[in-house]
């Protein structure tokens, strides 16, 4: 176990709500085991080394799949909290969490409580009945919760918090139900007077032209609070334009569970059909950077 990224709960809790006060954009990637957090850790751009991630998203469809399980709220709590303590011991990043629909309001309180006595930095929950679906299945039937309800959830989550560091985040997901900007905007709205710390707005559109809107009549209304965005379907457009536009973080909440299941897929096939592992060795990390990154004393040459 690497010891270099090591920060207090309480360091680590203040911590994206420090990089939101600074007003420039934030980068999230989603962490599904301790290693992508570590990789996560090292990640910078080779044209600007300054540019890296700034927080980690702990992800519903990711740490379900990588447990061999759909999205569908089937991953019990107990697991997510042992997924979110190994990725604290491994990165001194801040964390997003989410928490799908957080339950029934008492459901919410006690993981509000259990997570910011962690050092977790926020909470999403979606505007979803339990049990959700993920929002990215297009056959799904996505059936959303009555809004004056969930505000009301947002608020008991709120009131329920020892610190005002720890941000609960609202998911709107109008547009995942096939619904109008126009009702994006009044959920929202919602759920911002309700105390929310900020939203998400998801989408599954192609292409970002509803979001931008959203984000750009959400700021008319004169709300100052953090907006989320997703781009996984959307996803030519920049980060930073979506930081012009209004966004305040932007979260790639999947690519490296996917990234990692076609590199998989592809050696086991290459395995099976070359009968040899020096078939597959360019494409592998050596021992040696394996090594290197987990914290084992030697470093083999491969």
């Amino acid at each position: 176990m690497s010891l270099a990224y090591r920060v207090l709960p309480e360091q680590r809790r203040a911590m994206l709500k420090q990089l939101l006060e600074t007003g420039r954009g934030v980068r999230a990637i989603e962490a599904h085991s301790g290693l992508c957090a570590l990789i996560a850790n090292e990640a910078r751009s080779p044209h600007a080394p300054t540019v890296q991630f700034d927080a980690l998203w702990i992800s519903s469809l990711t740490s379900s799949a990588i447990q061999g399980l759909p999205d569908i709220e089937l991953y019990l709590l107990e697991r997510r909290i042992g997924l979110i303590e190994e990725v604290c011991q491994v990165s001194g990043l801040p964390l997003i969490v989410d928490g799908d629909t957080g339950g029934d309001a008492a459901n919410l309180c006690y993981l509000v409580a259990r997570l910011e006595g962690m050092g977790v930095s926020a909470l999403v929950i979606e505007d979803k009945q339990h049990p959700k679906r993920n929002s990215l299945c297009r056959n799904a039937e996505h059936v959303l919760e009555d809004p004056e309800r969930f505000a009301k959830k947002i608020a008991h989550g709120i009131a329920a918090r020892l610190t005002d560091d720890f941000l609960l985040f609202a998911r709107v997901e109008s547009l995942i139900a096939g619904r109008t900007v126009d009702d994006a905007l009044t959920r929202a709205s919602m759920y911002l007077d309700a105390g929310a710390s900020g939203v998400m707005i998801h989408a599954k559109d192609f292409e970002p032209d509803r979001v931008i809107e959203f984000l750009q009549r959400l700021r008319a209304r004169g709300y100052p609070q953090p907006v989320i965005c997703v781009p996984t379907t959307y996803n030519r457009i920049l980060a930073s334009v979506l930081y012009e536009q209004g966004a305040s973080i932007v979260i790639y909440a999947n690519q490296l569970l996917r990234a990692a299941h076609q590199a998989m897929r592809e050696v086991c096939q290459d395995l099976l059909v070359n009968d040899r592992a020096v078939a597959v060795e360019e494409r592998c990390t050596s021992m040696g950077e394996l090594f290197a990154l987990v914290g084992v004393g030697d470093n083999p040459a491969r």
